[in-house]
């Protein structure tokens, strides 16, 4: 297991999985906050109908 304090002084770009996790975490929340919307409309469409 590697150290958190070999990390110090680097930048996200100078360490390989560092840009392809925050990647994965900005899909994730786009993906996320879709899905949300969505859920919305679908409610406030059942709503409407009532």
């Amino acid at each position: 297991m590697k150290s958190g304090f070999a990390l110090i002084g680097q930048t996200a770009d100078s360490i390989p999985h560092v840009n392809q996790e925050l990647a994965m975490a900005d899909l994730a929340f786009v993906a996320t906050t879709i899905a949300v919307f969505a859920l919305v409309a679908l409610i406030a469409r059942g709503v409407t109908k009532l």
